[in-house]
This record gives C-alpha cells, structure tokens and sequence, in this order.
C-alpha cells in the first residue's frame, strides 16, 4: 500500500469546500499534496514564483486564519557587501482560490524587475494524489488573462489582476516587467478556479453561522488563543448537503476527509451545542435523510463506513456509533434550546433508531459490532445505553411509546456489564475492552474506556447513570490518571503497558484529542478533578506546539522535561472533532447543564479552577447568548443568559 503524503509540517488553509496546502517554504512545487483543491479535485499544483530569474528566500510562513496564509520571502539585487535584502516578497494565500504577491522595493534606488510565475495542473482526484497515481501534468492554454487546462469533462483555469505582460502556455509561464521606486509596491493577484465556476461561497463564510463566535478570557491567556481557532476551524470545516443546502455539518477533517462521516459528524455536533443547536439540526436533518427503511435488520441504521480497530479488534461500524449518537444529540439538543418544532419532525427518525438498536440486541443484554456476530465492544455498549437512557427522555417528553422497555434494557445492561466486563486484577480491576463472540473478555486497557464516563444530559442537569458503580468509576479515573494512559500530553488509544502499544499506532499508542476531551469532561463531571486537570492541562500545553490548532491524533511518546509533542504524519489537522473538543472541555470546566424545556441551566464548575480565573461568552443556551465566569476560587456566575432563563440547584 502507497504511503500517504505527510501534512504533519504543512499550512493547510481550509474554507470547504476550497483548500490549499503549502509547505513552509511558499513554493507549490507539484509534489505530495500540494495545491489549491475544490470539492476534492486539485485545480492547481504548481505556483512557483521567480523575480529577476530567482526564487525568493523564504523567511517565513506563518497561518494568518483557518482559510489564509502568509509567506515572506526576500531577494538581494545588488553586488554590493550590505547584508540588507533588497526585495522583500510576501504571498498571502486563501483557500477561496486566491494568491496575492505583493513585492516592495527595500532599496535606496528604483527597480525594475522581471516577474514570472510557473503554473501547472494534473486535476488530480486527492484520493488519487494519496495513492501515488495522480498522473503527468497536463498542457496549459492560454486563456483570457492566464492559463487553462482541462481533462476529459473538467477544466480548470488560473486569471490574473493585472493580466500578465506575456503568457507562455507550453512552458505554463506567467510574466510581468515591475517598476519599483525606493520604498514602492505592486501586487499580482492570482485567482484559480473551476472554468466557468464563480468566486468559492463557502459555508463557513455565510452571512448567518451556525456556530456562535464564543469567546474566552482569563488568567491563562493560551485558553483565548485555543477557542479563537477552535471556532474559526470548525466554521472552515462547514460543508452543505449539496440537495438541501440550509443544512450545513462538519466535515470530519483536511486534507483527508471532507466530507460526510456520520459518527464524527454527529460526535462534533454534540460537542458544539454551547455554540448553538442549528449545527447539529442541519447534521441530524442530513443523516436523517439517509436512514435505512426495513425490511431487514438493517432497517433504522444510520449507514457508515469500517473504522479501523487496530490489530486487537476486528473493524467496527461507525454506522451503528451514528445511529446510537442520532437519539442522543437529539435529546441533547433539546436540553440545549432546539426549538421543539424542530425536535418533533426529527423525532421519527430516532425512533427508528431506537427500535433498530432494541431489536440487534435482540433478547440479551449487548449490542454486537459489527452485526451480527461480531466482539461486544466496551465502548459500543456505552453508546447504547446513553442512546436508551436518552432516547427513552425523549420519548416520553412527547408521549410516545417505549420508554419504559429503553429503561428496562438499560438496566439489564448496566447490571451484566458490571458483572461480565469489570476483570478484578491486583490494582482494583479494569473494565474489559470487549467481549469475544464467545464472551471471553479482551482485556487490554485503552482509551475506548473513557466512553463508560460519557453518560448523556438528563433533565435538571443530571448525568445519566452510567455503566460502572461508583468504585468501579473510582478505579477508572485512576487508570485514566496514570502514566500508562496519560502521556503527559493526552490521553493514549492504548495504555503504554499493553501488548501492541505503539506510539504513532492510530488506534494502539497514539493520543486522540476526542478521546482525551471526552475523558476530561467525565472524569470532572463524576469529582475526579485531579485526573481531569492533569489531562485538560496536557492538551492544552500540547496545543501550544501545534500552534494552537490541535489535530485529531499526535504520537503519544511520554512527556519528558524539554521535550514537546511529536506529530502524527496522517492526521487531520484542522479535525472537527479536535476543534469541537476545545469546546467541550472549556464548558466541562463551567460545569454548564442546561435544560431549556424547563427553562433551567445548572452550572457545576470544576472546584480547582485549573486554569484561574475563566470568562467565556458568546455562548448559546436557550435560543440566547449566554456569558458565564468561573473565579479562582471554583465559583460560576452567569453574566448574561436568556429572558426567564433560571438557575437550576
């Protein structure tokens, strides 16, 4: 199998569906995956610039926002011994299609330079760019004030304001004569787009959002830096259902995967409900329309792709994490203002879910993945139960049938996990990770546990009961806390003592941020803050290496006095789910429940205030902004919230 380009180093600057990928030095050199892309087709590989003959040296590249990034460059034109450039070059790029090179004159005297660009193109598929095999370069056109290229039923074409002085389509050149008085300046600016296509429209860059711009303060100014990013990442990740396009949700990540996969869709979604429930309305609106009608026993799914378990475990469904996620983002929505017209007309497809999930278990107690035959999962079954637990909430807030068989099974499952997956061992036991199809326990311990603690929003702030007894959660939280899962930077897939770890192993060593997140708010949501901070504290000295903009994965070598987190070569970076966990872990720390039916929101504030003194607005609860502040001394007040919204006990 081809290895896959890396992007571990590269500026990846993302407005769905546009994207370009450049590496540190500026030039778009044809190689690995560089390029302008749209809707998943590269429109342009190579942009190579050179002023008088030369390539600019590269002094910096820095990103300027989730969509756009800056290059600096500088060239010396005279023979003199003065060290000082003479040219300084800049390039600001934008995932919209837009390269704009502006060059000043540094130099006591005027300059007239010969500029030239390199262009050219393969609209190569990214999935074939990844598998090595994106073929030849194509031959360029001159076309209007640039160049064109096309390949069977798709062309694409770069323009250029001013228009070039000379166009030189066999060799894909672009040329300008520059006059540059001392301290003058003259720009280029380079559009590249489908032919016949118009400007990009982006669904980040509507003029409504669907997410709220929230906003962070406090004593620990990287917490600013990290829910800026988050936010302006997950706007760029925004993508539309192209047949309803008033529904917008989260591709799960760049470069590699734009666009829909429902279990990170919807675990994104829930993720972001601080910032308003029309994202997740317009997700569950999207994967509703692509349920599965009976009969059969696939009839209620949520369709989705094999996910990759590792080497321990067989692939899993993530069609059956999404239709398990479907009743719970929904019920959750609710509890967090989604008007209930809107719950009600989605209230069919949970349902269905529900009776899909009731009927795959069948007669016993689990949920098999993949069906039929397949291991019982430790984190399958924690999807299961929220999605009874919650389903069952929402169910009977609209008077429909089955809720009480949801909670009957629930409490058949919680009664026989606890028996058949907790394995007692010298330290207090571990729960397994799976049951075989012979229900032998697999008994190696991972970051698949830290579901157990992922329990759902009940009404009145309460958490859902969860899978584990209360020292079984105890015993938990220790092993969460230790160094064989956390690195020092995050939580790892697979404890360091276990058979397989791998550091750079995806699912087998390697620090998840979702994962990481999830841990953080169940373990602050059931006391164990101590454990919760050491991992919250983690991530987000971790985030300072990554420039804020955390990926979805990173190596989950242990932390080391001077050492620093060492990048996954294939990960996504932005992820949405990294992106969305910022939020999930900067509201875990408030504490914030909201029951908006009951026109309620509990706030149960992390105690040690780990991070100081915590301000964060631009909220949404109830329909309305909502501003809380956490003192040093563990403390929340709201500062601003909706009409009648009361404080809940």
């Amino acid at each position: 199998m081809p290895e896959l380009p890396p992007t571990h180093a590269a500026l990846v600057c993302v407005a769905l569906p546009g994207l370009v990928i450049s590496d540190e030095l500026g030039q778009l050199t044809g190689r690995g995956l560089d390029g302008y892309y749209r809707d998943g087709r590269r429109l342009l590989s190579r942009c190579q610039l050179r002023v008088a003959g030369r390539e600019p040296l590269p002094l910096q590249a820095r990103m300027t926002g989730a969509d756009s990034a800056r290059f600096v460059g500088t060239l010396r034109m005279s023979q003199t011994a003065r060290p000082d450039p003479d040219v300084v070059v800049e390039r600001t790029r934008h995932a919209d299609g837009t390269e704009r090179i502006t060059l000043r004159n540094a130099a006591p005297r005027a300059l007239r330079l010969p500029v030239e660009v390199a262009l050219g193109t393969d609209l190569a598929e990214l999935g074939t760019i990844a598998s090595g095999t994106a073929g030849p370069e194509l031959p360029a056109t001159v076309h209007d004030s640039g160049l064109r290229w096309a390949k069977a039923d798709f062309a694409a074409c770069v323009t250029s304001d001013p228009p070039p002085s000379d166009s030189l389509a066999s060799a894909g050149l672009l040329r300008w004569e520059v006059e540059l008085p001392p301290g003058g300046t003259a720009a280029v600016e380079l559009r590249v787009r489908p032919a016949g296509a118009g400007p990009l429209r982006a669904a980040g860059h509507a003029a409504t959002s669907a997410l709220a711009p929230a906003r962070a303060a406090g004593d620990d100014p990287r917490v600013a830096a990290l829910l800026h990013t988050a936010v302006a990442d997950l706007q760029a990740l925004l993508v539309r259902d192209p047949a309803h396009p008033s529904d917008t949700y989260l591709a799960a990540g760049a470069p590699w995967r734009c666009g829909m996969a429902p279990a990170e869709a919807l675990a994104a979604a829930r993720m972001t409900l601080p910032l308003g429930t029309r994202l997740a309305a317009g997700t569950l609106r999207t994967l509703a329309r692509t349920q599965l009608s009976g009969p059969g026993p696939q009839a209620g799914m949520i369709p989705g792709p094999r996910r990759d378990a590792g080497p321990l475990l067989p692939p899993s469904c993530t069609g059956t994490e999404a239709t398990l996620l479907f009743p719970a983002v929904l019920a959750e929505a609710r509890r967090w203002g989604l008007p209930e017209q809107e719950t009600e007309k989605l209230l069919p497809t949970a349902e269905r879910c529900l009776t899909w999930l009731r009927t795959a278990a069948g007669d016993g107690p689990y949920l098999p993945d993949p069906q039929p035959a397949g291991p019982v999962r430790c984190e399958t079954q924690a999807h299961a139960c929220r999605a009874a637990q919650l389903g069952a909430d929402l169910l009977e807030a609209y008077d429909r049938p089955g809720a009480m068989e949801l909670r009957e099974w629930a409490r058949a499952l919680r009664t026989a996990f606890r028996s058949d997956f907790w394995m007692e061992d010298h330290s207090g036991g571990r729960p397994a990770a799976a049951l075989a199809p012979d229900r032998r326990p697999l008994p190696y311990l991972g970051s698949h546990a830290v579901h157990l603690l992922d329990t759902g929003l009940l009404g009145s702030g309460r958490p859902a009961p969860g899978l584990l007894d209360k020292v079984q959660t105890e015993h938990l939280a220790r092993l969460l806390g230790g160094p064989a899962m956390d690195a020092g930077w995050g939580l790892r897939g697979l404890g360091a003592k276990e058979p397989g770890h791998n550091p750079f192993g995806h699912r087998t060593g390697a620090v998840r941020v979702h994962e990481t997140a999830l841990a953080v708010a169940g373990l602050a949501a059931a006391d164990y803050e101590k454990e919760a901070c050491g991992l919250l504290r983690g991530l987000l000295d971790a985030a300072e290496h990554f420039g804020h903009r955390l990926p979805e994965m990173f190596a989950g070598e242990q932390r080391t006095a001077g050492s620093a987190p060492v990048p996954h070569p294939a990960a996504c970076r932005p992820a949405a789910t990294a992106a969305a966990s910022v939020i999930l872990m900067l509201t875990a720390l408030a504490g914030i429940r909201p029951d908006a039916p009951a026109g309620t929101v509990t706030l149960r504030p992390v105690r040690s205030a780990p991070l100081g003194e915590l301000g964060l607005t631009g909220l949404r609860v109830a329909g309305a902004p909502f501003a809380v502040r956490i003192s040093r001394l563990g403390l929340a007040m709201v500062e601003e919230a909706a009409d009648g919204l009361q404080l809940g006990v």
